[in-house]
């Protein structure tokens, strides 16, 4: 199949597949209430930057008007809502923010879903690869309408879902670089980047953990929108999402230890200090105090007036060195 034509502008990209086998690409608003009513399988993406394209949500389709407020709020949780004749999905992509000057900043988009009946909606406001690589998909051959409407939402949540895999992947790497870092050579700069690291975890969790309870529903509750055999494909998403929330929790685990270790080695490298300036002051104990005698202020002190006075204190103070260094390493303090 050659690829759709681009839309016109206010016109949101959409295909339908009718009852007859043909598909129709770029729908108008009249026709798309049509095609809504001939019961062939239509989805259409809306662009949310588009103020006609988005009006469409109410105009056309007349979803409820919380759900049309969340798809213009970037803040929405992720979360999985039941209308009497739709299913209304948030889901969050995410990925490294480029923008920034912090390498393990992350960007984060939410994708909205309306799914009832024989139609989806989908609404965004950033580019979104999950999108992109379903339209490809369905530029390639319409296998995937044939199969039902609600797999076109399976694929774009399984390639949402499937983008982690890369990014905890990278994150697994960083934590095997700081953990090398650490015990080769110790660097000191590497606390800042542990715990840079420790709060990209955290967050790559927060996201995963409600998209694992929607999936969770998603999965194990009827629902009319959807066709227990389309179901179980749901399935496999949420088996993708707990095993990628598994990894993460390992990868945190694994950085907790990597910082123990970090403090463990700074306390071995400060008590070795301690021990080598205790070492050096226990040594020149006698030292000072040999040195303390011969200034005291008195008017007859051994060797005070005698001509080799000073090599005799120079030579205490080096024969008490000796004696505290072979003491010290007999006792196997040094």
């Amino acid at each position: 199949m050659t690829a759709a034509p681009a839309p016109d502008r206010g016109v949101p990209y959409s295909v339908y597949l009718s009852l007859d086998g043909a598909v129709e690409w770029n729908l108008r608003p009249a026709r798309l209430l049509e095609a809504m009513h001939e019961g062939g399988q239509l989805w259409v993406d809306v662009d949310a930057n588009d103020v006609h394209q988005h009006a469409l949500l109410e105009k056309v389709f007349h979803f409820h008007h919380l759900a049309i407020e969340d798809t213009l709020s970037p803040q929405t949780r992720v979360k999985l809502e039941e209308y009497p004749d739709q299913l209304f999905l948030v889901v969050r992509g995410v990925r490294f923010d480029s923008t920034t000057s912090d390498p393990y900043d992350l960007e984060t988009a939410n994708l909205y879903s309306f799914l009832g009946g024989n139609t989806l909606v989908t609404v965004h406001s950033q580019p979104s690869r999950a999108i992109d690589e379903v339209k490809h998909r369905i530029e390639r051959g319409p296998d995937l309408l044939h199969r039902g409407i609600e797999m076109i939402l399976h694929g774009v949540v399984d390639t949402t879902v499937d983008q982690y895999l890369p990014m905890v992947d990278q994150v697994d790497d960083i934590v095997d670089d700081l953990e090398q870092r650490i015990f080769d050579q110790y660097d000191d700069s590497a606390i800042h980047e542990i715990f840079r690291v420790k709060r990209l975890v955290v967050q790559l969790r927060r996201h995963l953990g409600p998209l694992r309870e929607v999936l969770n529903v998603l999965t194990n509750r009827p629902h009319a929108c959807i066709n227990p055999a389309s179901q179980i494909y749901f399935r496999d998403v949420y088996d993708h999402t707990i095993r990628i929330v598994e990894s993460v929790e390992s990868t945190r685990d694994l950085l907790t230890s990597v910082l123990d270790s970090y403090l463990s080695q700074a306390s071995n490298r400060m008590n070795k200090v301690m021990k080598s300036l205790s070492v050096v002051a226990t040594i020149s104990l006698p030292l000072v105090a040999i040195g303390g005698m011969f200034g005291m202020n008195f008017a007859h002190i051994p060797l005070s007036n005698h001509p080799l006075g000073f090599f005799w204190a120079v030579g205490m103070m080096a024969l008490c060195a000796g004696a505290m260094v072979w003491f010290l390493r007999k006792q196997g303090w040094v």
